[in-house]
């Protein structure tokens, strides 16, 4: 079953009506705020938990929970919310259409979810080259203040709230949320050891919580339709609409709104026009931005799009950025390409990453030629297994397991560059 338009959240994902004030509140945003937050704090979290909402920025944490882990009590000094629009993940463009589309539901996300969370203030940190995106943001922000939606007394509630915009300066490591901190702060990106997390010494050393763009600019609907409505959507633990980001090799590239738990074929084929040159011509898919590890087409017959289903097949739902690829792609060099991008956006604070990440680079240009022994492929795993999980955040971790969804589902390929480049027929068992 398709979602129906009654049940999407982003009803002008695609800019077809205006983003202003007036075009935002015709369709429903800023309904009956002032009752959502007079709901109260613990009102709030608790119905975003019962929803069952997980964050839509790659890692999945359930959303309810990690506002929980703010302060109950204030001591009168000033506690922050944080906007991920740092969106820098190849194959994933859903918050940048959220931003300058539908910019006001991410607004009134903010202030509810700040209200939930005891802020003082919020920030929403966007990816520099998203120019444009936030010119209408920051319009968008002037007509809340203007309407009084936002500032002193914000929307009439009781409740002071102001929201500012960053630019952040093009650094993909700056979208891992401590290293996003010490950018907002002015300092070089690079992220922070935790403990302390966030919740505890964040912002200028406040108490703070980081959320993804489309993370917050869901919870208005929620809390308007109630978390029983959201929950309803998807398996569960993985409930309620996602924003899917479909690109590569199919025949009409888009972002949708769909249900979680979408088979994937059913996604590609419904939205996308399906794959170019028919289902069939289909090689692997990366599923939730390039992070993750690619599936072959057989996995991708039956798979959900979903968190755990995904993560059954190791790989992960992440953005939900597909990337398509049909049986023309090379598929060594494309994943060569990944880590090349990787090496590039490594901050350097971490030995494994800094030196394994342009190791693996090396490796994977002589694995595109076929210029290497057939026994470096398992010295290729096992190097990446030793970067995996030994640096202080997940960016080695994406860079590496892109490979290893190569070895794992296409280690004959490999192996046949290296036999053509010596100029020896591939052994029958290596096909």
């Amino acid at each position: 079953m398709a979602l129906s338009d009654k049940d999407r959240i982003f009803t002008n994902l695609y800019g077809l009506k205006p983003w202003n004030l007036a075009a935002a509140q015709m369709r429903g945003d800023w309904d009956g705020t002032a009752a959502i937050l007079a709901k109260g704090r613990d009102a709030i979290v608790e119905d975003i938990k019962n929803s069952g909402l997980r964050g839509r920025g790659g890692a999945g944490f359930p959303t309810g929970m990690k506002w929980s882990f703010m302060p109950k009590q204030s001591d009168g000094k000033p506690v922050y919310l944080v906007v991920n629009g740092d969106e820098s993940e190849p194959g994933t463009c859903k918050d940048r259409d959220i931003i300058r589309h539908d910019p006001h539901k991410l607004i009134e996300g903010c202030l509810i979810a700040g209200f939930a969370m005891g802020a003082t203030a919020g920030y929403i940190y966007v990816r520099g080259e998203y120019f444009n995106e936030i010119a209408v943001l920051e319009a968008a922000i002037r007509e809340a203040y203007d309407a009084g939606l936002l500032g002193k007394n914000a929307c009439g509630s009781g409740y002071d709230y102001d929201l500012y915009v960053h630019r952040g300066a093009g650094a993909y490591i700056c979208g891992e949320e401590t290293a996003l901190i010490e950018s907002l702060e002015g300092k070089k990106g690079t992220p922070r050891l935790k403990p302390p997390f966030p919740a505890a010494m964040g912002l200028y050393g406040r108490p703070t919580t980081v959320n993804n763009v489309e993370t917050i600019a869901v919870v208005p609907t929620i809390m308007r339709r109630g978390p029983s409505w959201f929950a309803s959507f998807g398996r569960p633990k993985n409930q309620g609409t996602k924003v899917f980001c479909i690109s590569g090799h199919v025949n009409k590239p888009c972002n949708v709104e769909a249900e979680m738990s979408i088979p994937m074929r059913e996604l590609i084929e419904r939205y996308a026009g399906g794959v170019r040159g028919g289902w069939d011509n289909l090689l692997c898919v990366i599923p939730g931005g390039s992070s993750t590890p690619l599936l072959p087409k057989h996995i991708c017959d039956d798979v959900l799009m979903d968190f755990d289903a995904l993560r059954e097949h190791k790989s992960g739902l992440g953005t939900a950025g597909l990337i398509v690829m049909d049986k023309s792609t090379d598929i060594v060099k494309a994943i060569q390409r990944l880590s090349q991008f990787y090496k590039h956006e490594s901050c350097g604070q971490c030995t494994p990453c800094r030196e394994g990440m342009g190791w693996v680079n090396r490796m994977m240009l002589r694995m595109v030629e076929g210029d290497a022994e057939i026994e470096e492929i398992d010295v290729l795993e096992q190097v990446t297994r030793q970067i995996e999980g030994h640096t202080i955040c997940a960016l080695a971790d994406g860079g590496v397991w892109p490979v290893q969804g190569l070895i794992r589902h296409f280690r004959p390929e490999m192996e046949r560059r290296i036999y053509a480049r010596k100029g020896i027929p591939m052994p029958m068992a290596a096909e």
